[in-house]
């Protein structure tokens, strides 16, 4: 099987207990989680059984060690995550609001996460690699981005794939050259994964069809639209079709898009027909936010396989 590999944040995320709760007084909060959007959509493929690894850096305490743990346990290769003695791991304050919007107090670039670098290990894991995963939101710093395109590189120079989740906070859209980043990034990609709005951040188009067109156009094999709660479309130049969400009772919708986009590209890579990959994307995304914290909801390919018999028969 294909190897994917990812780089970028690994954090421990804590969360606010109750919704409509503000971090500008004190309140109940529930974690830590281990998190990072690379680290969740490798977690994931790793517990579908595809060969995954991730570059990132931790510091030497609680919070990193909880992360490469979880990482381990659920199958991920581990080896080219460097742990930094003197800085803490990164971390992600959350609340949640009436509306179902998120705000998050994010502490990455001033982490062990912002000591992210292609050295060895890093290089090693990638010697291995047939296909690199970009996270929009581990675009996070000028070293970040070194590194995403240097593995871009070094998979493309060997005839390997690209996929790309926008993935973009509010909080760090701003960071310097995240513009020009994600635009060098989408010309690399094989399979463009946006949610919602993100369609439209990076194209012209005013429209959805519009904007699949001029996105196709540019070369990209196939993009993937999430709907969250509504399922998923899928664009490609064999044709178009949409496919509904499972019916679940959310709990938490943190890291529900990372395991979507895990299952995709993971059967993507294994050659599934278009429609069995979403069906999969769509089953790993509905199950991840049945529990709360980024990573709780992730779950083994027999678990997921025995969800959409179930959801099936239901129907």
């Amino acid at each position: 099987m294909k190897k994917l590999v990812s780089a970028g944040e690994i954090l421990v995320e804590v969360m606010a207990e109750r919704i409509g709760q503000s971090f500008l007084e004190p309140g109940p909060l529930v974690g830590p989680f281990p998190s990072g959007a690379p680290a969740i959509f490798i977690g994931q493929a790793a517990a579908l059984g595809q060969p995954a690894g991730l570059i990132g850096a931790v510091g030497k305490d609680d919070f990193g060690q909880l992360n490469i743990d979880r990482l381990s346990a659920l199958g991920a290769d581990v080896s080219a995550i460097a742990v930094h003695e003197g800085h803490a791991t990164g971390t992600a304050f959350v609340t949640y609001r009436a509306d179902g919007s998120r705000h998050f107090v994010f502490n990455i670039r001033n982490s062990a996460a912002g000591l992210l670098e292609m050295d060895d290990a890093a290089r090693r894991l990638l010697a291995g690699a047939d296909h690199v995963h970009v996270m929009g939101s581990s675009l996070f710093s000028d070293r970040a981005i070194e590194v995403a395109l240097a593995a871009i590189a070094a998979v493309k120079a060997k005839g390997g794939t690209v996929s790309f989740d926008p993935n973009i906070r509010r909080e760090i859209m701003q960071a310097s050259g995240m513009r020009q980043a994600l635009d060098h990034v989408l010309a690399q990609t094989d399979v463009f994964l946006p949610s919602g709005n993100e369609l439209f951040l990076l194209s012209s188009a005013s429209d959805e069809r519009e904007a699949v067109g001029e996105l196709l156009g540019r070369g990209i094999s196939c993009i993937v639209l999430k709907k969250g709660a509504e399922g998923a479309a899928y664009h490609g130049r064999e044709g178009t079709f949409a496919m509904p969400g499972f019916a679940v009772e959310e709990i938490d919708p943190t890291g529900a898009g990372d395991c979507f986009g895990a299952a995709f590209v993971s059967f993507w890579l294994r050659g599934a027909a278009p429609a069995d990959a979403l069906r999969i994307a769509n089953a790993c995304g509905a199950l991840a936010v049945t529990r709360k914290g980024p990573m709780e909801g992730i779950h083994r390919l027999a678990d997921v396989e025995a969800f959409i018999a179930k959801a099936t028969a239901r129907t």
